[in-house]
């Protein structure tokens, strides 16, 4: 299953407290990118993150984004901007810039 455009728009729209947030489709799916930083993605209408140290605190569950990749930790409260941008922020404090 896919995610969908609804849904990619409402995370989008979730997550306007930061600047630079960019979306790039990819196979059906969504990949995230803070300041050119890629953090996360959108697969199957939910929001991961990549598991970093700097991410541990919030104590997410961790899941499976597609058959055969890493797990990466699931955002279940996104109905909060305040906690989203403070979770993106946190995630790329780990993160290389994307070359």
């Amino acid at each position: 299953m896919a995610t969908s455009k609804d849904y990619k728009n409402f995370i989008l729209e979730q997550l306007d407290l930061l600047d630079n947030i960019t979306c790039r489709a990819m196979m059906g799916e969504y990949l995230l990118y803070y300041n050119s930083i890629l953090f996360g993605g959108l697969y199957d209408n939910r929001l991961l993150v990549k598991i970093v140290n700097s991410n541990k605190k919030y104590n997410m569950q961790e899941q499976i984004p597609y058959k055969g990749a890493k797990p990466m930790y699931f955002v279940d409260d996104i109905d909060n901007k305040e906690s989203l941008k403070e979770i993106v922020i946190e995630t790329c404090k780990d993160l290389p810039s994307k070359k």
